[in-house]
């Protein structure tokens, strides 16, 4: 009996493995699924928010420093700043010094007065959404502010330890320096929606 080895080489009688082209199909659109999916997230996090970290003590209790926050960039172009708002922004437009976040306490066309540690905002007292402690020093508003159309008097939330619109380098922010909103803080142990 004669053994005969089969050939390494190709054999034109073997029969073609067929493709399962469902499966392909399948397959393809979960790639191109997920790729939308990344790509519609990117832009989100690029052109809509963006993260922050909190510099100092001077929101606490509300933020902490080091605390981690997502700013809502595109908020303040479909709408205006709102009292109470915690806004992000440049002081006095300096994009070389780190965000400063702070409350919003009154907006354009207000006027703002700080008597025996009460806020007033057009004579009347300011509605406080959060337990702000009397306020030690006035500086600036002692007299009473008259803020312009695209100006903000902003407060941070430990009112005895922040520098904002009451100090002359702070002053009242003006509108093209706001970056957004803070609408959401990641913090050890803790995190959740802003006002």
């Amino acid at each position: 009996m004669i053994f005969q080895s089969r050939s390494a080489g190709p054999n034109f009688g073997r029969r073609k493995r067929e493709i399962n082209t469902e499966l392909v199909k399948k397959v393809a659109s979960w790639v191109v699924e997920i790729a939308i999916v990344v790509l519609i997230a990117f832009a989100i996090v690029y052109f809509v928010g963006m993260k922050s970290s909190v510099v100092g003590s001077s929101m606490s209790p509300t933020l902490e420093e080091g605390d981690n926050v997502l700013i809502n960039r595109v908020i303040y172009k479909l709408s205006e700043p709102e009292a109470n708002d915690i806004i992000v922004f440049m002081p006095n437009g300096n994009e070389k010094s780190h965000y400063y976040i702070k409350r919003v306490i009154a907006v354009p066309g207000d006027t703002v007065q700080i008597i025996d540690g009460t806020v007033y905002v057009n004579g009347e007292e300011f509605e406080e959404e959060i337990d702000a402690e009397e306020i030690e020093n006035a500086q600036l508003a002692e007299e009473e502010i008259e803020l312009g159309e695209d100006e903000y008097f902003v407060l941070g939330d430990n009112r005895n330890n922040s520098e904002d619109s009451r100090y002359a380098n702070i002053g009242n922010v003006k509108a093209e320096y706001i970056v957004g909103k803070v609408w959401f803080c990641t913090a050890k142990g803790r995190f959740g929606f802003m006002n």
